[in-house]
């Protein structure tokens, strides 16, 4: 009975993975790497592609002659001599890999040695065709093709792939039998991304922002394009950046840095740029009590001053030009005028105010398809006091992340609704079978299709009439808002640094392309108005050239 209880034991019990023992001693395996999916571009361009190159392993116990060969390895693979041998003589392992990423011409001169014992396979080198281009979007991989950062890190399950094997069964010390038998499990090689990005757009926004570092030597420029009819990020750029095949993996510091999304990841008081929320407030709010009204007919204090808790809040005009007497909602978004913010935030007031910025997504991520993103900062409610509450209306004592004030003011002049962004439209493999096709999300709305057309108008007259003439192109119709923020250190204000920015979009009755520009730290001029804003006509005439826009009519 004990010997039946053995056998049994040792047959079924066991013997599944003794099967697995046995196998792995009469056989050695040759891995086959799964070819790694592109990432391409809205219209097909590839970003993200692979080489042909091979790994290259020996097994030690099939090698006749160690030195022969090893020398043989140096001369071809570039790599120091004793190195090899050493690889070869002193390491545990019966197989030692000797180099990844091997270039076919180098295989093919050891093929013609015919060495025994040596080996390769099929592996993963990563390509970008353009360098520089969308290199914080897209990311990196490890030396093994691995996504360590970006879209190559986000989507790596679906890039990936499984790979394969090739079995030969080999006497007791993995020689290969001469006429033994050979088992293949092929690779199934990853899926294909397809971006929302235009190749076009991107390179528009990446010389813009080379042009924006080098003439007002910032400390960093970024540039955002988006669809605001569905939220599709068709451009992201942020400078400085790196090349992606030339990756500083030895200096970690570095890499960290010109490898981050800081559109996505970083957080900055907008100022001005903000002010497009507290009107979009301000206009819904006056119909909500003014149903049939088709305008802002409301006049403010032409003073340039507001106390608030004693504190006083000014307006960077003196008022002396005649511009600002009286202003309306209109002419406080003409001018930029900071008081005119302050009494709609009061009139409002907090719990008003606090439900417009829930609205808008701030304080919130986004959904961006992207790792890292950050939710901004946001007073909590309980603890504002009114010279905060003042402050919020003109885009201080909040800080959020470009990438939430683009969706922010896309939801604001796009008929009132607020689209998750994404970066992802489609997964597909090779045969061209699409595994999934990314929709639109909807997430909530923010402001009535009147108050968005109201709004519409008005940031229209501040590119043809006011602060944002800048991006004014003639015969198009361009509308967009201003910011210049001043930067803080250790709680007080950063003497001659500021965030100069403008957000804009076109055409201004039916929104498609709407751009953030962000300048961080621009040496002499310094305001958004002449900072910012011609970059983003610069890349909205670039767009209308390429996609041959007609002028409005």
């Amino acid at each position: 009975m004990f010997l039946v209880g053995r056998i049994f034991y040792v047959q079924v019990v066991w013997g599944e993975d003794l099967q697995e023992k046995a196998i792995d001693q009469w056989t050695r395996e040759i891995p086959i790497v799964a070819q790694r999916g592109k990432i391409v571009d809205t219209n097909g361009v590839v970003l993200s592609g692979n080489a042909d190159t091979y790994t290259v392993f020996v097994r030690k116990r099939a090698v006749k002659d160690v030195e022969k060969l090893a020398n043989a390895l140096s001369t071809c693979l570039d790599i120091e001599y004793q190195k090899v041998l050493d690889r070869l003589t002193t390491t545990v392992s019966s197989e030692v890999t000797i180099k990844k990423q091997v270039k076919k011409e180098q295989i093919a001169n050891l093929l013609d040695q015919n060495f025994s014992g040596v080996y390769y396979s099929r592996d993963n080198s990563r390509v970008y065709p353009y360098n520089e281009l969308l290199s914080t979007v897209l990311g990196f991989t490890s030396t093994d093709g691995k996504g360590q950062s970006g879209l190559e890190l986000y989507y790596d399950k679906y890039l990936s792939g499984i790979n394969g094997e090739i079995l030969y069964e080999t006497d007791i010390v993995g020689v290969e039998i001469g006429d033994g038998n050979a088992s293949y499990i092929p690779a199934t090689d990853g899926l294909n991304v397809k971006l929302t990005i235009d190749y076009d757009v991107q390179q528009l926004c990446e010389s813009a922002m080379d042009k924006a570092m080098e003439i007002h030597q910032a400390k960093s420029a970024q540039m955002i394009v988006i669809d605001p009819r569905s939220g599709a990020v068709k451009a992201l750029c942020n400078k400085p950046s790196l090349n992606l095949n030339d990756i500083p993996r030895d200096d970690l510091s570095a890499l960290n840095k010109l490898s981050r999304n800081g559109l996505v990841s970083d957080i900055y008081e907008p100022g001005s740029t903000f002010k497009v929320l507290t009107a979009a407030a301000n206009i819904e709010e006056y119909l909500n009590k003014n149903p049939n009204a088709y305008s802002i007919e409301h006049i403010y204090s032409s003073s340039r001053y507001r106390y608030i808790d004693g504190q006083k809040v000014k307006c960077w005009s003196d008022h002396k030009n005649g511009k600002h007497a009286c202003l309306t909602l209109q002419g406080g978004l003409n001018n930029s005028c900071n008081p005119i913010f302050v009494d709609i935030a009061m009139s409002l007031g907090k719990d008003t105010m606090y439900d417009y910025i829930e609205r808008f997504n701030y304080g919130s991520v986004t959904g961006l398809d992207f790792s890292g993103e950050s939710q901004g900062m946001v007073l909590p409610k309980s603890s504002v006091q009114n010279v905060d509450l003042a402050r919020i209306a003109f885009g201080q004592t909040i800080a959020c992340t470009g990438l939430q004030l683009a969706c922010a003011t896309a939801a604001a002049i796009n008929g009132g609704y607020y689209y998750s962004p994404y970066l992802v439209e489609e997964i597909y493999d090779n045969n061209g079978y699409v595994a999934q096709k990314i929709q639109p999300n909807l997430k909530n709305r923010v402001i009535s299709q009147k108050a968005s057309q109201i709004l519409n108008q008005m940031l229209e007259q501040v590119v043809s009439e006011g602060s944002g003439k800048n991006a004014y192109i003639e015969g198009y119709r361009v509308a967009g808002k201003t910011g210049t923020a001043q930067k803080y250190q250790n709680g007080i204000i950063a003497s001659g640094k500021y965030v100069s920015s403008f957000v804009g979009y076109f055409p201004a009755n039916q929104p498609k392309y709407l751009a953030l520009v962000i300048i961080d730290e621009p040496v002499g001029q310094y305001y958004g108005s002449t900072v910012a804003a011609p970059y983003a006509k610069e890349v909205f005439e670039g767009i209308i050239n390429i996609k041959g826009m007609k002028p409005a009519k």
